[in-house]
């Protein structure tokens, strides 16, 4: 009996284990003259660029707000994403193709087919013939964005990291008591990332420069990751639980990975 129960348990442990995991990564702005007091908000006498990070991989795509009383130009073609000194553009002179097809049938009869059925005591047959026609419209990618006055666009490219950092005081699969983190000053960050935007008002060319490094960096099983809850609208609760992220915050992302066959600790 006592040899049971220990296979048993044995078991019982492995299938609790996770094998999903989550690396955080903390972010913080690096400043300038036009760094907002809010998190993740740059602002200037023209415009408010926002940002929220959080996603698989991180976002780092930005909302662009007109403040004033007249049209801005974004000038995409002179707009960067910066990864560890590497520029990636954003305006890629894409063209893109929207299709759109439809179909139509018609029944004919015709005499002596091999389809056939007798109506007013003649022999007849039944025949479904289709045909298609379809057309594509092609887009082609603008070098500049018009944001009206007091409006604003999302420009969204790139995500800005999805390789896993490793370090040895990081175990690369942790238990809930083997949570540590890794911290960073700006000098020693494994990842420093920018966006350089180009915009023109009034037939006046401004850039600015929006800086991040990433402070912190934790790794945790699933389960110290996420959390289920009730959803409610109106007072009313949902029938199942809904999927939360414990540490969500827009100056964070996150990159999730598997355990698979990997052996190595960190």
């Amino acid at each position: 009996m006592k040899k049971i129960f220990y296979v048993f348990s044995v078991v019982l442990l492995t299938s609790c284990a996770s094998t999903t995991y989550y690396q955080m990564y903390n972010v913080k702005q690096i400043e300038n003259k036009t760094t907002n007091n809010n998190k993740m908000v740059y602002e200037d006498d023209n415009c408010i660029i926002s940002y929220n990070l959080w996603s698989n991989g991180g976002n780092i795509g930005f909302n662009f707000y007109n403040k004033t009383d007249v049209g801005i130009f974004l000038n995409l073609n002179k707009c960067n994403f910066v990864f560890n000194g590497i520029a990636y553009d954003y305006y890629k002179n894409r063209t893109y193709t929207k299709s759109q097809s439809s179909s139509a049938s018609e029944t004919t009869l015709k005499l002596h087919n091999r389809y056939e059925y007798i109506q007013n005591n003649e022999v007849k047959s039944e025949v479904n013939t289709s045909s298609s026609f379809g057309y594509s419209v092609s887009i082609k990618e603008d070098t500049i964005v018009y944001i009206p006055a007091k409006t604003s666009k999302i420009i969204s490219e790139y995500s800005i990291n999805n390789t896993l950092i490793r370090n040895c005081d990081l175990l690369r699969f942790p238990y809930k008591d083997d949570i540590k983190s890794t911290t960073y000053t700006i000098d020693k960050s494994p990842i420093i990332f920018s966006n350089i935007i180009t915009y023109t008002i009034n037939g006046v060319k401004k850039e600015l420069i929006n800086k991040f490094y990433v402070s912190k960096i934790t790794n945790y099983p699933e389960t110290e990751f996420v959390e289920y809850k009730d959803d409610e609208y109106c007072g009313q609760k949902s029938y199942s639980k809904i999927k939360y992220f414990k540490f969500y915050d827009k100056t964070n992302f996150f990159l999730k990975y598997n355990k698979g066959s990997y052996f190595f600790k960190h």
